[in-house]
């Protein structure tokens, strides 16, 4: 890790902005949940993970309460990050299929993940002001990310924060606007080519929405784009 990215990752970790996001994830550090009763949790911001010449970025929505605001690790402990994590393990992008805690071996190759959120928001919804005041961690963080080649984006929410970056760059956003999609896809005109994927969340999942397919398939496009 770089010195640029390691201080990027302390700031996150003590970063207070959010009086809401803060009361919120450090109430579910100590109240936790009852299979989890024996975990210490991480209960603060959470940063992102991979290496600093990643070519594939993944841009989430925030920590899950008792995923990666217990683990301390993006999609780390729960079902959104093995649904991600498999699919990333398929594609090439992951030493294994699993992400159970942060010691379990998992390593990514030429991929780094990241949200747009880094606090666990209640009801898995952070607000407006909120998102605005996490978007210079995603400012720092594209900028020391230099061989980035693709964003993929889960969920509508990480696919318009990704538009608001290229804005504040002093970018421009094609006209018409790039609409959200599960495997929408903007490969001129933007810093990167910029994909979008339903987010691997259960309610996705568990109806249908998503498939195991269906994420695979946007892997699959990511790597052709990284090689």
């Amino acid at each position: 890790m770089t010195s640029g990215l390691r201080q990027l990752h302390q700031d996150i970790t003590v970063c207070r902005r959010c009086p809401r996001l803060v009361a919120w994830r450090e109430e579910v550090a100590q109240v936790k949940r009852k299979a989890y009763q024996d975990w210490t949790y991480w209960g603060r911001p959470v940063p992102g993970f991979g290496g600093v010449k990643a070519a594939l970025v993944i841009l989430g929505l925030a920590p899950a309460a008792h995923g990666a605001n217990r683990t301390g690790r993006m999609f780390t402990g729960d079902e959104s990050g093995n649904w991600l994590y498999r699919a990333l393990f398929h594609a090439g992008f992951a030493n294994q299929p699993t992400s159970d805690h942060v010691k379990d071996g998992l390593a990514l190759k030429n991929c780094y993940v990241t949200a747009s959120a880094r606090c666990a928001p209640p009801d898995n919804k952070p607000d407006k002001t909120e998102l605005q005041r996490c978007a210079p961690f995603l400012d720092r963080e594209l900028a020391l990310l230099t061989r980035a080649r693709v964003v993929v984006c889960l969920g509508r929410v990480a696919w318009d924060t990704y538009l608001a970056w290229v804005v504040r760059s002093g970018g421009t956003v094609p006209r018409p606007r790039p609409a959200f999609g599960h495997l929408a896809s903007v490969e001129e005109g933007l810093p990167h080519v910029l994909l979008g994927s339903y987010h691997p969340s259960q309610q996705n999942t568990f109806t249908g929405r998503l498939t195991r397919k269906m994420l695979d398939d946007v892997f699959t496009l990511a790597a052709g784009y990284c090689r």
